[in-house]
């Protein structure tokens, strides 16, 4: 594989971390700053809604770009807006600089795929593909905790200069290893997705997941607080509770996948849902036990990200039927509705702490979970009803 495909995953490394150590964080920059747990919560919910936006607006508008251009531009964004973090004077500048980094994620996801297909053979795509985005399982592994750590014992502003530290390296390795001539084809105009948005069919699979997967973030924004507040675990062993939850969602997505192949995707979200539902209403009784909180916290892990495969799969199978015109732009919206599962989950978690308390947020993201799982049984039902085979695949769809 090209040196310009590490650079890739570095870069996808750097984003990953900057988008979820803000969970490890929150306590802290809540105390920093003086605000109240919601509010440090929509550093969260900003973010993601800065992903969400720019996915496919940004990614439309600069479409016609070198690719090249558009992703030394795009580091050079995500770096400009840790290095905004780090010299934040107070929480609107913090409030800002997430929502800058946010819209250079979107952009990034967006056209990496197709830049790391551009650097090998076609029959080497599918891996040039899952390189990159090993940056992302990396970051929960070992950025996150380590991103933490550092906030912990030297600053949280600390640990957005390292972000940006690494935004710099990337940059540099895109800059010296990307070549300047890829081709690509360009995205679908804002006219295009907006099509794909009128089918229902598109738009039940959208709904899917952004609640299933902002139900498990309800809890998940405010993970750091439950740990120190209920279950008395110390800032520095937040870190290792991070770090198991991280090597733990590597496993689960894994997991995830290979059910959704063997199974299909509509029978793998089911017994995913189900289980994510079971396990945040299983910590609302664990959490005030340490050893129980960190075992529930590793089987959440397990199942948080195990949906991402088959709801990808699931789009991609629904695009080829109501909109094999448009799977990638499809596709894509379906990043965007992760995103904002996430701006919407830490936004309502934040006021389920603020009306409710800290411990109403699990059994209330279990109940958000289980309405998603309720929508996936909905969607097998109408696949039945029009014929679709119950274990259909990816491959059966091709």
């Amino acid at each position: 594989m090209p040196l310009a495909l590490f650079a890739l995953t570095l870069s996808a490394f750097a984003i990953g971390t900057t988008e979820f150590v803000i969970v490890g964080l929150i306590p802290t920059i809540a105390t920093d700053l003086a605000i109240g747990l919601p509010s440090a919560g929509l550093l969260v919910s900003l973010y993601a809604l800065g992903v969400a936006v720019g996915a496919p607006v940004l990614t439309a508008l600069t479409g016609k770009l070198p690719r090249k251009k558009v992703l030394l531009s795009l580091m050079a964004l995500f770096t400009l807006g840790n290095l905004m973090a780090w010299q934040a004077p107070g929480y609107e500048t913090l409030i800002a600089a997430r929502v800058l980094t946010g819209l250079a994620h979107g952009v990034f996801f967006s056209i990496g795929s197709t830049i790391a297909t551009g650097l090998v053979p076609k029959e080497k795509a599918a891996s040039a593909i899952a390189i990159m985005f090993t940056g992302l399982t990396v970051a929960l592994v070992t950025g996150v905790p380590l991103g933490t750590f550092i906030g912990q014992h030297f600053g949280w502003r600390a640990t957005f200069l390292a972000v940006s530290v690494l935004g710099v390296i990337a940059f540099i390795g895109s800059l010296l290893f990307v070549p300047s001539q890829l081709r690509h084809t360009p995205p679908a105009s804002l006219a295009q997705q907006a099509r794909v948005l009128a089918e229902p069919r598109l738009l039940l699979v959208y709904a899917k997941t952004a609640i299933g997967y902002g139900g498990s973030f309800i809890p998940f924004t405010f993970l750091a607080p439950i740990l120190q507040d209920i279950s008395g675990f110390t800032p520095g062993a937040v870190v290792w509770v991070m770090l198991v939850y991280g090597v733990s969602v590597a496993v689960g997505n894994l997991w995830g996948g290979r059910l959704a192949d063997r199974q299909g995707p509509i029978p793998a979200l089911q017994i995913i849902f189900a289980l994510l539902a079971a396990v945040l209403l299983a910590l609302t009784f664990t959490a005030p036990h340490p050893w129980l909180a960190v075992a529930t916290v590793l089987l959440w892990g397990a199942v948080a990200f195990g949906n991402v495969p088959g709801l990808q799969v699931y789009v991609v199978q629904q695009a080829e039927r109501v909109a094999p015109h448009a799977v990638d732009v499809a596709s894509g919206l379906n990043i965007a509705a992760f995103n904002l599962g996430i701006a919407g989950a830490a936004w309502a978690g934040g006021l389920i702490v603020t009306h409710l308390g800290l411990m109403h947020t699990p059994w209330i993201g279990a109940l958000v979970v289980l309405v998603s799982l309720g929508l996936t049984c909905w969607s097998g039902a109408l696949d039945r009803r029009g014929g679709v085979p119950r274990r259909a695949k990816l491959s059966d769809q091709a």
